[in-house]
């Protein structure tokens, strides 16, 4: 899953695709280099971001998400909160719904429903302005194994059918370094909701922790070694901006583990 935030203040790219024919041509590129899906988001969600207008989010995507939906084959999805924006972009080639707050507004599972778009449920603790202050769990990953199977059990309530859903653990959203490490360390955990699993570390902010690199550019490697780790782990899908070299290295990691199989 390729990200294409056409934001002005997202923590690692915000501007550089604010343009809608960049941000196409960006969406185009990653498709070439092994993306097979591309996410769009209008709105950060980088820690302390405040919310955008529906209507200054939908100006943002709307163009881009229409046009890569004429253009390109890789499955378009549409990262936001908002209802309203889901629908739109739906109606405009969004075949998927990337929703950080788990898929609990009522509203946004009724346009799951009238749609049959797919959609991911991320698990995020308080809101982009909030979540990194101070987040406290007793149990990280039964929490948010807990969180995640209320969303898939409230999707089915609402008439959604399992199958079109994945799950996310929302690395970096509501979590220290010590959370995101348990968490990563216990992906196979998370299989037991029994749907795919999406992963979401590239050039975050506890990779430098880890890793000691200093600038966001240099946040690239250790996310090729951790989509390198996601897929040992069984996750179906990496969210990275830098498209392929991650390519190469799952590349790489599919071949030694069918080799093994």
């Amino acid at each position: 899953m390729g990200v294409l935030n056409v934001t002005p203040d997202s923590f690692s790219d915000g501007g550089l695709w604010l343009d809608p024919d960049a941000a196409v041509e960006r969406g185009m590129a990653m498709a070439a280099m092994g993306a097979t899906i591309l996410d769009v988001g209008g709105e950060s969600s980088r820690p302390g971001a405040e919310p955008v207008s529906s209507e200054e989010e939908l100006r943002r995507v709307l163009p881009v998400i229409e046009a890569l939906s004429k253009r390109s084959t890789a499955l378009i999805s549409i990262d936001t909160t908002k209802p309203g924006v889901a629908l739109e972009a739906v109606r405009r080639g969004a075949s998927i719904v990337n929703d950080i707050t788990g898929l609990q507004n009522p509203e946004m599972l009724e346009v799951l429903r009238q749609t049959g778009a797919g959609a991911v449920a991320m698990h995020m603790k308080g809101t982009p302005t909030t979540m990194q202050q101070a987040p406290v769990y007793e149990d990280v990953v039964r929490e948010v194994r807990a969180f995640l199977e209320e969303s898939l059990l409230r999707c089915e309530k609402a008439g959604i059918e399992r199958a079109r859903l994945a799950l996310d653990p929302g690395i970096g959203f509501g979590k220290t370094l010590e959370h995101n490490l348990r968490l990563l360390r216990e992906l196979k955990s998370l299989h037991a909701l029994g749907r795919p699993l999406v992963l979401g570390v590239s050039r975050k902010s506890f990779l430098s922790a880890v890793s000691g690199c200093a600038s966001v550019e240099e946040r690239l490697w250790p996310t090729v070694a951790l989509s390198s780790f996601a897929m040992n782990q069984g996750v179906s899908v990496v969210r990275v901006h830098d498209v392929a070299p991650n390519v190469e290295a799952l590349r790489a990691s599919r071949a030694i583990l069918e080799a093994c199989a």
